[in-house]
């Protein structure tokens, strides 16, 4: 499908792929394109909703500037799948004793692993940034206690919130593991430091941003490459975070299947999160806050709520949309009003034939939260193309 409106009435247009935005989505679009680094447009997905700093579901192009808030605080926050030789056939009938397996390999909420469990080499490639990190900006080692004890024992853990893990078929009956995560607390203390001295470092400048959320910095003032830095090395924590979990998980798996190995079908993208990019002849930062690369081939995961489909997908190249697409479904309903409208027997019910919690700590997630996963994609058809289709049969959430 094209490009389905565009707001003109900023400094550059806003191209929007998909008919259903909330007023409050469109005032943050609108106030994001008031912003006068923005280059070209911005490109809003069809999963676009409100978020907190910017709307969830835009890509955002600026030269000279980047914006904390636009990048968030889960930085790198992404998805990890890879499909194994095995196939449904395979699994056990009864599938509970799978989740109990990942949940007793993988902590979940705000629970870590009791010692180290990353393996050495992860670790490693990762002391030396952050000890330049809070080298300069100690803070960021005051607002966490214990932080490097910390940010050790949370490499391979999920998170909570919209993070799972789970296993899917595919349409040939393949068995996948697909995995939701970020960078953890440590990354949430990055980016809330940061996005605290955006504010800061704007002084009288910030009333005059339609929102001072979109406080930024611009390249060369005293702290831009500080938050480069720091951002680049959240965003490789989250890449290491799901490898390690995935790590974790096939071993946990081994001890309930079928021997099986890992086909080479293996993606790991990031969907919160900046990187440095050439789009219309200028090479600029590209701030995708809740949307995945899709460029020319390129693989990604674009996964549905908890008892919908989800996608693994290969990039079209579209440069209208930054050669990008959703990273999800996308909420239409906020927790809160999804807690209100919606019960435990409910949640029962949008689920059935998965294997999952279904207790009322998960009804924020309940399917009927999100959009429609058929038509976001129908929407982004000039995004991605869809190679295969996958269905949860277990989820693991925080």
């Amino acid at each position: 499908m094209p490009i389905f409106k565009t707001i003109s009435k900023g400094k550059v247009p806003v191209k929007i792929y998909t008919d259903e935005v909330e007023h409050s989505a469109m005032q943050q679009l609108y106030n994001m394109a008031q912003l006068p680094f923005i280059h070209s447009h911005i490109a809003a997905m069809p999963d676009v909703h409100f978020g907190k700093g910017a709307t969830v579901g835009s890509v955002i192009p600026t030269k000279g500037a980047i914006i904390p808030a636009a990048v968030g605080v889960d930085i790198g926050c992404g998805m990890n799948a890879i499909r194994l030789s095995i196939k449904g056939k395979d699994l056990p009938d009864n599938l509970r004793g799978l989740r109990l397996l990942i949940e007793e390999a993988i902590p979940v909420g705000f629970n870590m692993h009791k010692i180290d469990r990353a393996r050495r080499s992860t670790i490693n490639a990762l002391s030396g940034g952050l000890d330049r990190i809070i080298g300069k900006h100690k803070k960021i080692y005051s607002m966490r206690r214990r932080p490097y004890q910390t940010w050790i024992r949370q490499i391979g853990t999920l998170g909570g919130g919209n993070h799972f893990i789970e296993l899917c078929l595919d349409e040939n009956d393949d068995v996948w593991v697909m995995l939701h995560s970020g960078s953890r607390g440590v990354g949430n203390v990055i980016g809330q430091y940061f996005i605290s001295l955006a504010k800061k470092d704007m002084g009288r400048h910030l009333v005059n941003l339609p929102d001072k959320d979109l406080a930024y910095f611009t390249e060369g003032s005293s702290y831009f490459d500080d938050y480069v830095e720091a951002v680049e090395w959240a965003q490789d924590y989250a890449m290491a975070n799901r490898r390690e979990m995935m790590h974790l998980i096939l071993n946990a798996l081994k001890k309930k299947l079928p021997k099986f190995g890992v086909t080479k079908e293996a993606i790991n993208c990031h969907h919160n999160y900046v990187s440095q990019e050439v789009h219309f002849g200028e090479r600029v930062f590209v701030t995708r806050k809740g949307a995945i690369s899709a460029g020319l081939d390129e693989l990604g995961i674009i996964p549905g709520s908890m008892g919908a489909k989800s996608f693994i997908v290969r990039g079209r190249g579209n440069q209208q949309s930054f050669c990008s697409c959703s990273h999800g479904a996308g909420r239409k309903m906020s927790r809160s009003a999804a807690k209100r409208q919606y019960s435990e027997e409910d949640v029962v019910q949008q689920t059935k034939g998965v294997e999952c919690r279904k207790d009322k700590g998960v009804i924020d997630e309940i399917p009927a939260a999100y959009k429609d996963i058929d038509k976001v994609m129908n929407n982004q058809s000039d995004l991605v193309e869809v190679i295969h289709t996958l269905k949860q049969i277990v989820c693991v959430k925080g």
